[in-house]
């Protein structure tokens, strides 16, 4: 039997407040529970799970992620259009959290890190009729969010926003 989706992600920080600051603030994550100092659960607006972001405090001097080293690399958030993707790309720009960005041909990614160095990115799903085909060769590339704007628009919903899996 197979899996479906990922339903939540947990992570070990540093700082609760911090984090659950950032995520909201950044993410715009709903808070759901908090155990002060400990842990608290946040979930996506919109999200029917329980949560979809655990985060676990460890203590203010517990060591980062490193890159290069075995564990998870980063988690990959969808949004639903490129204006979101946009604006949420803008807002971590401001908080100094962007590291990178990839047209994917399939996906337009950000990538990011929190306060304590977990990785993560976001990223929008090009319609699946627009998909390269496989005997193409393309390869990944940098992002030009200005020319997926231009040739989608930016309130075109894809993937979970318009309701499909695929």
């Amino acid at each position: 039997m197979p899996v479906r989706r990922l339903n939540h992600a947990v992570l070990w920080i540093r700082d609760v407040d911090r984090s659950v600051a950032f995520y909201a603030d950044a993410l715009g994550f709903r808070v759901d529970h908090v155990i002060p100092g400990r842990a608290a659960f946040l979930s996506a607006p919109g999200s029917s799970n329980d949560h979809d972001l655990g985060l676990f405090a460890v203590g203010a001097d517990a060591p980062g992620p490193e890159q290069g080293r075995i564990g998870l690399y980063h988690l990959a958030w969808e949004v639903g259009t490129l204006g979101e993707l946009a604006g949420i790309g803008a807002r971590l720009v401001e908080l100094d959290a962007l590291v990178g960005s990839t047209d994917h041909l399939v996906s337009k990614s950000y990538y990011a890190k929190d306060p304590d160095g977990n990785e993560f990115e976001l990223m929008w799903r090009v319609p699946r009729a627009d998909w390269p085909a496989p005997e193409a060769g393309l390869r990944p590339g940098p992002l030009d969010l200005q020319a997926a704007i231009d040739r989608w628009g930016q309130d075109l919903a894809t993937g979970a926003a318009a309701g499909s899996a695929t």
